[in-house]
């Protein structure tokens, strides 16, 4: 067990550090960029869920024709919003908020 006095931790953490070298900062690079992708992933996964495998409609206009003819056909409680990835217009069952 170290010590548990301030300077002496400060003093073996040092020691850690150094006996690492370059290694440490490589291990961080690492991590960082494994992070970076992982977000990127999850990124193009969220734009695919809920812009890419929808039906873009370019105005709102469109889109409100579309649920009217989704009603005489019999889907029910239908909404347009704005998408936030193609400024389009998709549909939804979801109430407008």
């Amino acid at each position: 067990m170290g010590s548990k006095k301030r300077q002496a931790r400060k003093a073996q953490r040092e020691t850690f550090e150094q006996s690492l070298g370059d290694e440490l900062g490589s291990l961080f690079a690492r991590e960082d960029e494994r992070r970076r992708q992982a977000d990127e992933q999850r990124e193009q996964q969220l734009r695919h869920k809920a812009c890419e495998r929808k039906k873009r409609y370019p105005t709102q206009r469109d889109a409100k024709f579309a649920i009217r003819d989704c009603e005489r056909h019999g889907s029910r409680d239908l909404h347009c919003y704005r998408c936030p990835y193609c400024n389009g217009w998709h549909l939804t069952h979801k109430p407008a908020r």
